[in-house]
């Protein structure tokens, strides 16, 4: 077995680089994952895993193996861990994984009416991650990212969606590339924003839909409100008129899956 102690080991550096740079993860089409849960779903999920990484101190190898049998494994020091992981809790295991493309045109949607979550220039990780953990729990058939101001593979991303960037179907594109696909699968389009808008809960989910959401600070372009079937709002009964993006989506999606469930 491959052994690396020293962190100034060339294909420590690398790595270490694919923690840091979305200009790196982009380049080689890799990226490093963190966990032996999130690994488990990537495998899941048919990403191609190239690398196995664990430090003995942390996760013995024999636990290792039997999580991961079949794939190259290299045992790498105490410190070499420190400097490639990203989360407090630690599990002493890290993967090398190759990227996947996520175009659009790829989306593959089996259900007759499929039920999309959008989001528009989402840039913090933390919403990013919030918003794949509600599509998991939600079951729907699909995010779509329009454009993006950060890549899926950031660390972050991985570590706040606790691995459902890997169960989710997602595809990432341009504003234009993703109401072109939706147009064409005849769609209609709901768009959260505050003006022209009415009750979440009084429009139908039943058709092929997607629901769109834009950032808190910026809401949603002219481009998407101008494709939108209808603008719908969640009624506040506070002194503010939004709220966390994530928390939005999550109202929204589910009003939608009841209102499916009920028909």
């Amino acid at each position: 077995m491959n052994q690396i102690s020293s962190t100034q080991n060339p294909l420590v550096k690398y790595l270490f680089a694919l923690t840091q740079k979305s200009k790196e993860r982009k380049l080689h089409n890799e990226f490093l994952i963190e966990g032996k849960r999130e690994i488990t779903l990537a495998i899941g999920a048919h990403y191609r895993i190239k690398q196995i990484f664990f430090t003995p101190s942390i996760c013995p190898l024999e636990e290792v193996e039997a999580s991961f049998k079949g794939y190259p494994i290299t045992e790498i020091s105490s410190q070499v861990y420190e400097k490639l992981s990203y989360r407090s809790s630690t599990e002493g295991v890290l993967a090398l994984a190759e990227s996947k493309a996520h175009n659009i045109g790829d989306l593959f949607l089996q259900k007759p009416s499929p039920l999309l979550l959008v989001a528009e220039a989402p840039e913090k990780p933390g919403n990013i991650g919030a918003l794949l953990r509600t599509a998991d729990a939600a079951g729907i058939d699909g995010v779509c990212i329009a454009n993006p101001k950060t890549d899926l593979y950031n660390p972050n991303i991985i570590r706040a969606s606790i691995g459902t960037v890997f169960t989710t179907p997602i595809a990432v594109g341009s504003t234009k590339e993703i109401l072109h696909f939706l147009c064409e699968k005849s769609f209609t389009i709901y768009c959260a924003a505050l003006s022209a808008s009415v009750p979440y809960d009084s429009v139908s989910y039943q058709n092929p839909t997607a629901i769109v959401v834009g950032t808190e600070d910026e809401g949603l372009s002219k481009d998407w409100l101008e494709a939108s079937s209808q603008n719908i709002i969640i009624p506040m009964n506070g002194k503010i008129d939004s709220m966390n993006v994530s928390v939005s989506a999550g109202i929204l999606v589910f009003e939608a899956l009841r209102q499916r469930k009920n028909s």
